[in-house]
């Protein structure tokens, strides 16, 4: 498993859903199938993801921050 990080390319609007799945070896396109499946269920999915977008590192910046 990778670290996790969003990536710079291949995201869509925050590039979490791509994070989650560089991390857990799935597919960006399954990832968010499961997102866009689990909304239908009551909770607080985009309150997650937001807070995901805002604490996850860019993959730029966690590259750096590792030199």
């Amino acid at each position: 498993m990778t670290a996790l990080a969003r990536p710079t390319r291949g995201r869509m609007i925050g590039g979490v859903c791509a994070a989650l799945a560089r991390r857990f070896g799935t597919s960006a396109t399954t990832m968010r199938m499961i997102f866009l499946l689990s909304c239908l269920l009551p909770g607080p999915q985009f309150l997650l993801y937001i807070a995901l977008w805002i604490l996850l590192p860019s993959e730029d910046k966690a590259r750096t921050a590792a030199w």
